[in-house]
């Protein structure tokens, strides 16, 4: 990840956050529902590490929420 989009990570970890919790799902549960390792998910929210397109629109079919949703970034 290039250091130049560092806060896009974050926001963008931050709103999988949101919508996680909206779920009422542990980090493991949001896991094993997108079959990745819960590290996998603790690193995405962190805004350690980037998604592929599969697994944002699985992360949209969980939360039943539009790909857009998750790049709403707010202040």
């Amino acid at each position: 990840m290039k250091e130049q989009y560092r806060e896009e990570y974050r926001k963008f970890g931050l709103n999988v956050v949101y919508y996680r919790k909206k779920l009422r799902v542990t980090q493991l549960e949001l896991a094993e529902m997108l079959e990745i390792q819960r590290s996998h998910i603790s690193a995405i929210e962190l805004g350690n590490v980037g998604v592929s397109f599969d697994l944002l629109f699985k992360m949209c079919e969980v939360f039943q929420i539009k790909p857009k949703d998750l790049f709403d970034f707010r202040d």
